[in-house]
């Protein structure tokens, strides 16, 4: 979607501030044909306000992190921070998103909050240019290391059409709850990438799935460990050369977010916000066919905020 367009949909939609309804086939994820819906809601998308902000209304309107953090357990956030860039090329995750989810996760008790990722380049350097660092030292939060097969561990599942078996980083074996906080940006071999394509960052061999039909071990692997929470930062939206991004030109901002505990509906909503249709993203299909979750978002209770 154009900056032009963006900005004339934004204009129009103000008038439905804090507004809910279900979502049918729209274009747009925040068109404003709105049926009224109690909570609690399958899905909530935010726009028009700073990261921060819009996570905190989000998660408010799912019952807040209390819902999915409880005293002394043990959290991993994991954004994705996979390239040596800085925030303002919206390759990695909104660090001020990061740092606020953190915060929530300690309001609610958490005992320990961790942060990785598997990234692509250097990973100190991707790490401390991301501005991802600072914040979760800031916040009080752990960012660990991912970048050696020691960390990793195999594990099993059943369902897979490709594959039913990986090494998986040793702390989303033993953690309690796990947020997954990917970006939305444009993919050259997966179309859009969200947040089942995110959790490439918790396995070991990435180069298998590249091999082996990436959109169908990107739906398989979403069945070994959902996630508590998936929440997709749409804030900066990278439309071309992704992942990694060349300029600021390939960006749109959009200043939005997603929140669902489906996977695969957030990563719906999501292709709806880029531009794209689901159905049109294989791994989004395939996982919806293998009943992950749904991508017919007309069957969820979702929210819609306007800031």
């Amino acid at each position: 979607m154009e900056r032009r367009e963006f900005l004339k949909k934004s204009a129009a939609a103000a008038i439905a501030i804090g507004a809910s309804s279900t979502l049918g086939n729209y274009s747009n994820l925040f068109a404003h044909n709105f049926i009224s819906q109690k909570s609690p809601y399958d899905l909530v998308a935010v726009k028009g306000g700073e990261p921060d902000i819009m996570f905190d209304r989000a998660i408010a309107s799912l019952g807040g992190m209390k819902n999915f953090v409880k005293k002394g357990q043990t959290v991993i956030v994991k954004p994705n921070i996979g390239w040596d860039v800085s925030p303002e090329r919206a390759g990695n995750t909104n660090p001020k998103l990061v740092e606020r989810i953190i915060q929530h996760c300690f309001n609610a008790g958490a005992k320990t909050v961790y942060v990785f990722d598997h990234t692509c380049d250097n990973w100190t350097r991707c790490y401390s240019d991301s501005g991802i660092e600072r914040v979760v030292k800031g916040a009080g939060a752990k960012i660990v290391p991912a970048d050696s097969e020691s960390y990793y561990h195999g594990i099993t599942f059943k369902g897979g059409k490709v594959m039913s078996e990986a090494k998986v980083h040793e702390l989303i074996l033993s953690a309690d709850v796990f947020i997954n906080v990917p970006i939305l940006k444009h993919h050259g071999s997966s179309k859009i990438t969200a947040s089942m394509k995110n959790l490439m960052g918790i396995v070991w061999d990435r180069g298998y799935w590249h091999q082996n039909n990436l959109h169908q071990c990107i739906a398989d692997f979403s069945m070994y460990r959902k996630p508590d929470l998936n929440v997709v930062d749409a804030y900066l939206v990278m439309k071309r050369n992704g992942p990694r991004g060349v300029s600021k030109e390939d960006l749109v901002l959009m200043k939005s977010q997603i929140l669902s505990t489906d996977i695969v509906a957030a990563d719906a909503a999501a292709a709806k916000l880029y531009g794209v249709e689901p159905e049109d993203i294989p791994y989004i299909k395939a996982a919806d066919e293998m009943k992950i979750g749904t991508m017919n978002l007309g069957k969820l209770k979702i929210q819609r905020i306007i800031i």
